[in-house]
């Protein structure tokens, strides 16, 4: 039976007028569930099966105590009059510009390098949508297309002052229609008309927006300059750690948020990624209708940035969704006793954002076509390839996020991922197209080589009719010719090129180790990798498909979205309702085959899938090494350390990996040697080449590699506990053992602050793509061994126990600080090497 809460504490926040204001949410009856310990038989089986109602999270890290908070709320301190003392949406004022308040900017105002930035792409937005309008209107009312033909002969005016029809030459005015004629066409044309009426009102929309953005683009500036001592000059040079080290101690000074005296590092990235957690969420839990099995084509998934727009407009921020004020979820979502009656309510607003997508269809596909045909027409021109060029789908981006991955964190990631993934793909060919490839480009190349040769001997050869047509088309016929057409040099190791793909992308279903070879886990890939040219046709369909998918797929799984929201909501105290899976909580969210054995109680339904939680933590602990991570989390990451240790000393000493650093990068990588990480990470992806016969069947070898590599980073002590780094220091990784040496970076005398930046990432980087295989690799073997017996509830630590636990040790990944002397330990790894 659930525990209730009542909270009768009002919270005050002092507005920007100076006068208070009372919230009511917070005097609220709060539901403790109590957690079913049977698991259903599908992940996302809640229609039979609940976890009791949203409960609120208390913070581990900086609670104020009530005594304190009391005078923390009513406290301004003397001489702060600015604008961002006391704010009350901080949601905003880390993340989006609101209309309905003052608008606040601060991520993307750092990753859009700042006011003049964003006030030139807001302004060329503007103008690019009145550009198509107004071009596309002349083009289809203002053009005489006969003349332009040459269909009719136009009436040139001869040396007698007489006009006579001339076929052998037209201008281009001649072609062009005047201005009365032209008005009077798009007058008599009542669908023209009201076009334009709909296109101005969305300008007028998006001009009144623009307006009041530049108005917080103009406070955030101030902001930047006054409250984080950032000149507009030098935003470009600074890093988001930076600024979000200097917000951090802003809170301190300035108390930004009313309801705790310190932000955290994990603060910041709840508010800025409260929505997207969810989503990432949704997709990991297979929860939303994305995946489709099509006669002939097989199974596809279809998410496109139109879709995605209707689902946020529905959960988190249009009329009537899910979330009120933008950090709090409504609060009879948070209750199981009308989860029925509010399915049904959620399926009603389903089906009449369907029936809008369908009403608005044609306009919003006469858009799509518009937009893509000045977008890639002459891309498609100059580079006829690009189109057989790939990219991370919108899908793929969502399945591959870290819970509170940053989207520049993301695109670095992924960016990195982007050749090996290539590289795979391309691995993949069929020998009957290539055959058909070899013959088609043969022909179609042996025309148009005469062709031009023609041309090069006469150039009256180009006033042929339909010459230059012939010889885009016989173009672009070899260039796709040749790209079903594989390197000869190429060398098959698909399983290789999807562990360096792994490495970057941290996420591949358990299934495709050791199946790379495939033709069904290059299918799966290319729907996390697909082509350009299909995302275009998806975003071109997008207008047609969305309204059905809304109105049927998404309908049917309305009451499992109000139980996902439900049970997977929590409160923390200053930062609102947040995904829980974002807490990266290992108890409550951990999987048994991922480490967590004997430290997590949950079940198959609270589980996140692919490793998700344990995989998230690393990352977030590596990418923000002054972060203290909460008991239950603390003790997974002692554990993993511990694992790392005792499977590097079975492993091969890690001087002679990165000796053989040099060729595994050459053998791994399409431009010969590169960076130190890059050479960390080769000297693992290789090793199961490169290694002795007895070291290649000795079982987890690759896991071996990459755990001797970690501990001997444990032994360079990277300076990231405070940030910036001390300028003292003359590289990156300190290592007395000289295993990385002084040739890791350049000095600090050298490198600014971003360059120090960039380095840090850098490693910080390889550190976790090393940290992903060492975690798959373990996770294969655990899946290969019998299942372990349940363990008893009796050896989950208590929640005293485990923070007893994770004061006495910090168990920070970043550095990897021992407990025993350093000197002793350094002589120790020096014996082992």
């Amino acid at each position: 039976m659930a525990c209730h809460v009542y909270l009768s504490q009002p919270v005050y926040e002092f507005a920007a007028q100076g006068s208070w204001d009372t919230d009511p949410t917070r005097s609220q009856e709060l539901i403790c569930p109590r957690v079913e310990k049977s698991s259903p038989a599908t992940p996302m089986a809640v229609s039979q099966e609940h976890y009791g109602d949203y409960h609120r999270l208390p913070d581990y890290a900086e609670d104020s105590p009530p005594e304190e908070e009391e005078q923390l709320l009513v406290h301004v301190t003397e001489g702060l009059k600015d604008s961002w003392h006391h704010i009350k949406n901080l949601d905003n004022f880390f993340t989006k510009i609101s209309l309905a308040a003052k608008p606040q900017h601060i991520y993307h105002f750092h990753q859009k390098n700042g006011f003049a930035c964003m006030m030139l792409s807001d302004i060329f937005e503007l103008v690019q949508f009145l550009f198509v309008v107004t071009f596309t209107t002349f083009l289809f009312c203002c053009v005489e297309y006969d003349v332009l033909f040459a269909n009719r002969p136009v009436n040139h005016t001869q040396p007698g002052g007489s006009l006579a029809p001339d076929r052998g030459k037209v201008t281009l005015p001649d072609a062009i229609l005047p201005t009365p004629q032209c008005a009077e066409r798009i007058r008599a044309s009542g669908w023209i008309i009201f076009l334009l009426v709909m296109a101005a009102t969305f300008w007028l929309y998006r001009l009144a927006k623009v307006l009041c953005s530049l108005l917080g683009y103009w406070e955030i500036r101030a902001f930047y300059t006054k409250a984080l001592k950032i000149p507009s000059d030098e935003l470009c040079n600074r890093s988001w750690q930076e600024v979000q080290a200097r917000l951090i101690s802003l809170q301190r000074e300035q108390q930004m948020c009313v309801h705790k005296r310190e932000l955290t590092e994990l603060d910041i990235h709840h508010r800025i990624l409260r929505f997207k957690n969810y989503l990432v969420a949704m997709v990991n839990k297979s929860l939303l209708p994305v995946r489709f099995r099509l006669p002939l084509l097989g199974e596809v998934v279809f998410l496109t940035q139109g879709l995605k727009y209707n689902l946020e407009l529905l959960f988190f921020w249009g009329p009537g969704s899910l979330f009120q004020s933008k950090w709090n979820l409504q609060p009879q979502y948070k209750r199981l006793g009308a989860r029925l009656l509010l399915a049904r309510r959620l399926g009603r607003s389903m089906v009449l954002l369907g029936l809008a997508n369908l009403l608005l269809c044609p306009f919003i596909l006469v858009w799509q076509v518009l937009y893509a045909f000045f977008s890639y027409t002459e891309v498609l021109k100059r580079e006829p390839g690009s189109l057989g060029a790939r990219r991370w789908s919108l899908y793929g981006r969502l399945y591959l996020r870290h819970f509170n991955e940053l989207d520049h964190e993301l695109h670095a990631r992924l960016s990195r991922g982007y050749k090996p993934a290539s590289k795979y793909m391309n691995s993949f060919t069929s020998p009957l197209l290539t055959v058909l490839a070899k013959n088609v480009g043969f022909f179609a190349g042996s025309i148009l080589a005469v062709l031009i040769a023609l041309t090069v001997y006469d150039e009256d050869v180009l006033t042929v009719q339909h010459i230059l047509t012939t010889l885009t088309l016989l173009g672009l016929v070899v260039t796709v010719a040749r790209s079903f057409i594989p390197d000869e040099h190429m060398v098959w190791c698909p399983e290789q090129l999807l562990q360096c793909v792994l490495a970057h992308i941290h996420y591949i279903p358990d299934h495709w180790p050791g199946n790379a070879h495939k033709s069904e886990t290059r299918e799966e890939m290319a729907q996390l990798f697909q082509y350009k040219a299909v995302f275009i046709l998806e975003e071109l369909l997008s207008p047609i498909v969305t309204p059905f998918l809304l109105i049927f797929a998404l309908r049917a799984k309305a009451l499992d979205i109000i139980d996902f929201f439900r049970n997977f909501s929590v409160e923390v105290v200053g930062v609102g309702d947040i995904c829980s899976f974002a807490q990266l909580d290992i108890r409550n969210h951990g999987n048994p085959q991922w480490l967590s054995q004997g430290r997590t109680e949950a079940s198959v339904y609270q589980q996140a899938e692919n490793g998700k939680t344990e995989l998230s933590l690393v990352h977030f602990a590596i990418t923000n090494p002054c972060w203290q991570p909460p008991p239950e989390s603390s003790l997974f990451i002692g554990h993993l350390k511990e694992k790392v240790q005792q499977d590097a000393a079975h492993a091969p000493p890690a001087q002679r990996l990165l000796a053989e650093a040099p060729f595994s990068t050459s053998l791994l990588s399409d431009e010969g040697p590169s960076t130190m990480p890059d050479a960390l990470l080769a000297s693992v992806l290789a090793h199961p080449i490169l290694a002795s016969q007895a070291d290649r069947q000795r079982p987890g070898s690759t896991a071996s590699a990459a755990a001797s590599i970690l501990a001997s980073l444990s032994c360079s002590q990277l300076p990231r506990r405070s940030y910036p780094p001390p300028l003292g220091e003359n590289s990156v990784y300190r290592s007395d053992s000289t295993l990385l040496g002084d040739s890791v970076a350049p000095s600090a005398s050298h490198q600014g602050p971003l360059t120090r930046s960039v380095v840090l990432s850098e490693f910080a980087s390889a550190e976790m793509s090393l940290h992903a295989i060492y975690m798959h690799e373990l996770h294969q073997q655990q899946q290969q061994q019998p299942p372990p017996p349940a363990p008893s509830p009796a050896s989950f630590r208590t929640s005293e126990q485990a923070q007893a636990d994770a004061t006495t040790p910090d168990l920070s990944l970043g550095g990897w600080e021992e407990e025993e002397d350093p000197e002793a330990q350094q002589q120790q790894e020096r014996e082992k090497c």
